[in-house]
């Protein structure tokens, strides 16, 4: 399977709360819920496509615990099916059980345990949100494609993505365009380490 990352982003990077002001209150965020207000028909119509291409979902534990305390009671969501009933693997070292069925807890060594789930065959293996899980697979590697929607605010705190201090990676451009909320969406896939050069050299 493919390891695809699905993330909302705002431009300033922020990947905490985007769903709600209550979805993610840590380190006393108080700013959640800034994507809803660019959420439209097309951007619906780009998420149902991307999870219709899932096998498998692979979640960080706080964005888990989010989904399986909401996603069980949305039986009237299109995409309520796929959440429900696709294998779901859950990154934790303090959770014992996962009761949203069928759900996997890896623990201990994540990236080598995420690299044995890649080499099964399927289609896509999806994270969504759980941006510390997804930096730490990032750096080591395993993130084969990175489905960025960005809302154009600026939230101005909060969990970012793309830390200071993060691991260095190139990417390379898939696709780009914008929604008519005014979502830029962009699809990337990984490309190694980047390069670096000076401007002008050489010319």
């Amino acid at each position: 399977m493919r390891l695809v990352l699905q993330e909302f982003l705002s431009l300033d990077g922020v990947c905490q709360g985007p769903g709600s002001p209550d979805e993610d209150t840590s380190d006393g965020f108080t700013r959640g819920g800034w994507f809803v207000p660019y959420l439209d028909e097309e951007f619906e119509r780009l998420a149902g496509l991307w999870l219709g291409e899932a096998d498998a979902f692979l979640f960080g534990r706080r964005t888990y615990v989010n989904f399986a305390r909401d996603w069980p009671t949305m039986t009237e969501h299109p995409f309520a099916h796929l959440l429900n009933g696709l294998p779901k693997y859950v990154a934790s070292d303090s959770l014992t059980e996962a009761a949203w069925d069928p759900s996997t807890i890896l623990s201990g060594d994540v990236p080598a345990q995420v690299a044995d789930l890649k080499r099964r065959p399927g289609r896509e293996l999806q994270i969504h949100g759980s941006a510390r899980l997804a930096r730490s697979l990032l750096a080591a590697g395993l993130i084969d494609e990175l489905r960025l929607a960005i809302a154009p605010v600026v939230v101005g705190e909060g969990r970012r993505l793309f830390p200071d201090g993060g691991a260095p990676a190139a990417l390379r451009l898939m696709s780009n365009e914008t929604t008519p909320g005014g979502l830029t969406v962009q699809v990337y896939e990984s490309a190694g380490a980047p390069e670096y050069g000076t401007y002008g050299a050489g010319a």
